[in-house]
């Protein structure tokens, strides 16, 4: 018998999961049930904002009697998955994290929705957000915010946006959840929580149907337990959607190169020189950085150190995408923030007002900047398939009033939504408190298939057993 059969069920991969559906040996209801169940006896965890039990049953049963009848909808048939709360799914409230939309059901599903539900999988419920995905470190104080199950004593920062989806899946509650990245918001939970986060390219899944928070930057993305389970559900989800003009844009070999896996090239991926850092890392998180590169060597990789052109500053394109994010935010969530009444967590009302004060020339001026950037990106990573710098400068940290302790997370992560590039969170590490660090990918925009060839090679490397935390002190 193989180690994956001796894996508990929850921390199996999902084509795992749908290997035992395909083959009788679980039916999709008994393995949505033991989901199910898990997540009632977790409540302190504290991911879900909505669990759709009676729907998943109902749509488990279905996928069993679809098999009974020779029908199998897609790869993950079956399979559960959970979607964050700005992700509409008809008769589920969207309050994208936001007490101001606490009783607002939606009328709509989300063309992603949609997708998985045409796929045959089971969708658990909605997970937690920070309030309109405002902010990386996943806290919301106004509707709960996830506990990390890497420390049970201390309430240490979830990651965020998507919060919710890296608690589920790293504590198995899920095997794989849909997120969304503006601004690192699927690649920082999945770092804080030691599970891998996938920003596909712009345009690569279609956001019709979601909540928005920017035009310009917004992007759904997996977060799953490794780097096979983030390309399948992309695959599934991505292609041309008329309702999302962003996926229209986009060549189709950057999708259909999804179905074809293959290893990468000796010598096709760069490491981002510590000088153009956007963020400096703890004591901590260096040491898993030079553990990462030994553990490369060793595998007889040997990334060249790539330096970037003068023009593409790091530091500054995470600034720019702030500048962009905040300014397209406050218009569709300005008056909000402009309502004293408005039960806004202040940190967010700040975030969003301080759009408001951006001149429009200097928004357009941003845009500019970004064509340029993108431009000189794909120019100068010319021969190579992926640049590896870190995803986070430290471990999950204890949550603050203030919500400033992670701002180098987003510095780390920003400059991949400014460059629409694809980009994906591994796990590298524990820190010296036992919380997970990463490393992330990065590969100009439509390079979506060389990122993943990489990242599934790297992930073998660099965590070569997954890492989970103790989750007895939640009866887990």
């Amino acid at each position: 018998m193989s180690e994956q059969d001796h894996t508990d069920l929850h921390f199996r991969d999902a084509r795992e999961l749908a290997r035992a559906i395909r083959q009788r040996e679980l039916s999709s209801r008994q393995i949505t049930t033991h989901f199910l169940d898990r997540i009632e006896r977790a409540p302190g965890l504290s991911a879900f904002s909505e669990v759709t039990a009676e729907r998943a049953l109902a749509q488990a049963d279905a996928a069993d009697r679809l098999q009974d009848a020779g029908i199998l909808m897609g790869p993950l048939h079956g399979v559960p998955v959970a979607v964050k709360d700005s992700i509409q799914w008809a008769g589920t409230t969207a309050s994208g994290g936001s007490q101001t939309r606490r009783n607002v059901v939606s009328t709509d599903t989300a063309a992603a929705a949609q997708t998985l539900m045409a796929q045959g999988m089971v969708i658990l419920g909605k997970t937690r957000m920070t309030e309109f995905a405002f902010g990386l470190s996943g806290q919301n104080p106004t509707q709960g915010t996830p506990h990390n199950p890497w420390d049970a004593n201390v309430a240490r920062a979830p990651g965020g946006s998507s919060s919710g989806a890296g608690v589920a899946v790293a504590a198995g509650l899920a095997p794989l959840a849909v997120g969304g990245d503006t601004g690192g918001s699927v690649r920082a939970p999945a770092a804080l929580n030691g599970v891998v986060g996938y920003k596909p390219s712009s345009g690569v899944i279609s956001r019709a149907g979601c909540l928005p928070l920017s035009d310009t930057l917004d992007v759904l993305g997996p977060i799953t337990r490794n780097v096979a389970d983030a390309r399948l559900l992309t695959q599934l989800l991505a292609g041309p959607d008329v309702d999302d003009a962003a996926t229209l844009a986009l060549p189709a070999a950057c999708i259909t190169s999804l179905r074809h896996p293959a290893a990468p090239r000796t010598g096709t991926i760069a490491v981002l020189a510590p000088q153009a850092w956007p963020a400096s890392l703890t004591d901590a998180s260096l040491r898993v950085w030079h553990q990462a590169q030994e553990q490369l060597e060793q595998a007889g990789f040997t990334p060249t150190v790539w330096h970037p052109p003068a023009s593409l500053s790091f530091a500054r394109m995470a600034d720019d995408n702030s500048l962009v994010l905040a300014y397209e935010a406050y218009r569709y969530y300005g008056a909000l923030a402009e309502n004293p009444a408005a039960p806004l967590w202040e940190v967010v009302r700040t975030r969003i007002a301080a759009g408001g004060r951006i001149a429009q020339a200097d928004y357009v001026a941003a845009l500019v900047r970004r064509r340029a950037d993108m431009a000189a990106f794909a120019d100068a990573m010319q021969g190579l398939d992926a640049l590896l710098m870190p995803a986070c400068d430290q471990g999950a940290q204890a949550l603050d009033n203030e919500d400033v302790r992670h701002t180098g997370l987003g510095k780390l992560l920003r400059p991949a939504n400014f460059l629409g590039a694809a980009a994906i969170a591994l796990p590298a590490g524990l820190d010296q408190q036992g919380m997970p660090i990463a490393v992330q990918l990065l590969a100009p925009e439509g390079g979506d298939a060389a990122l993943l060839d990489c990242a599934s090679v790297l992930e073998r490397v660099l965590a070569p057993i997954p890492l989970r935390p103790d989750l007895s002190a939640w009866g887990l």
